[in-house]
């Protein structure tokens, strides 16, 4: 009983897995552009001297 409770264990985790990759894989571009996003705000708040004469 215990070896098909360690087995049972060893596939959730493999499926759980699998479906992590797999929804990175999926949502690649969205997190493509979030990442994007993001590191072009920091930048701007690293340099926010630059920008200072591009008030909006």
């Amino acid at each position: 009983m215990k070896v098909a409770r360690f087995v049972l264990k060893i596939v959730a985790l493999s499926l759980a897995v699998a479906s992590l990759i797999c929804a990175v894989i999926a949502y690649s571009d969205k997190i493509g552009e979030l990442f994007g996003l993001v590191c072009g705000k920091l930048r701007r708040e690293v340099y926010a001297s630059e920008y200072d004469d591009y008030e909006e």
